[in-house]
C-alpha cells in the first residue's frame, strides 16, 4: 500500500469526480433567533456556551430582583440568571412564559454566564454570515441601539434585515441593576 498510488485499482483521477467537494463556508457562525414581536436577531456563536429549551418550572423566580430577570436556572451544577432578552431590549411584545418550553441562549464572556430567554430559534438556527457585509443598523429603537453592532440586509426589496447583537455589552449592561 505504501508507495503504491494505484492500490485501490483506480487512478486518483477516476475517483475524484465521485467525491463531493466540500465548500468552505464564508464568514463566521452566528445563531439566528426571534423576539416575541418577530424581530430577528443574531449572536456570534463564539460567545454562546449553550442553547437549550427549558421548562418555565425549572427557572426559579428570585424576589426583589430586576423585572428583566425571570429567575435562576441550574446549568449542570452552575446557577445562572435567566433574563427576558426581549424585555431587556425594549421589545413591545411580552415573552410568553406560559408554555411547555422556553428557548434559552446561555452567553458567556470571561467568567460571566447569562441565560437569554427568547421567543424562538430561527429556521436557519446556525448560519455562516460574512461579518464584512455588516452595515450600520438603521431604524433601531433607542432601547436596543447600544447593543446592536450592525445589520445584514437580507432582502433589499422588502427591507428585511438581521441585526447583530453584542453579547458582551448585554452582559456588562447597567440595566441589570434596575
Amino acid at each position: 500500500m505504501v508507495g503504491n498510488t494505484n492500490f485501490l485499482g483506480k487512478n486518483s483521477e477516476d475517483i475524484s469526480p465521485n467525491i463531493e467537494k466540500l465548500e468552505t463556508p464564508e464568514g463566521e457562525l452566528h445563531l439566528r433567533f426571534f423576539l416575541p414581536s418577530g424581530i430577528e436577531l443574531a449572536l456570534p456563536a463564539t460567545g454562546i456556551r449553550e442553547v437549550m429549551n427549558q421548562s418555565p418550572e425549572r427557572i426559579t423566580p428570585i424576589p426583589n430582583a430586576s423585572p428583566l430577570l425571570l429567575g435562576t436556572l441550574n446549568l449542570r451544577g452552575q446557577v445562572i440568571w435567566v433574563a427576558d432578552l426581549g424585555q431587556f431590549l425594549g421589545d413591545p411584545v411580552a415573552l410568553n412564559t406560559q408554555r411547555q418550553d422556553i428557548p434559552v441562549i446561555a452567553v458567556e464572556e470571561q467568567d460571566t454566564i447569562l441565560g437569554l430567554a427568547i421567543d424562538r430559534i430561527g429556521e436557519n438556527a446556525m448560519d455562516w454570515l460574512d461579518s464584512e457585509q455588516v452595515q450600520p443598523a438603521t431604524n433601531v429603537p433607542d432601547s436596543m441601539a447600544s447593543f446592536v453592532i450592525g445589520e445584514w440586509v437580507l432582502n433589499p426589496k422588502t427591507n428585511q434585515t438581521l441585526r447583530l447583537l453584542d453579547q458582551g455589552k448585554i452582559l456588562r449592561s447597567a440595566r441589570w441593576a434596575s
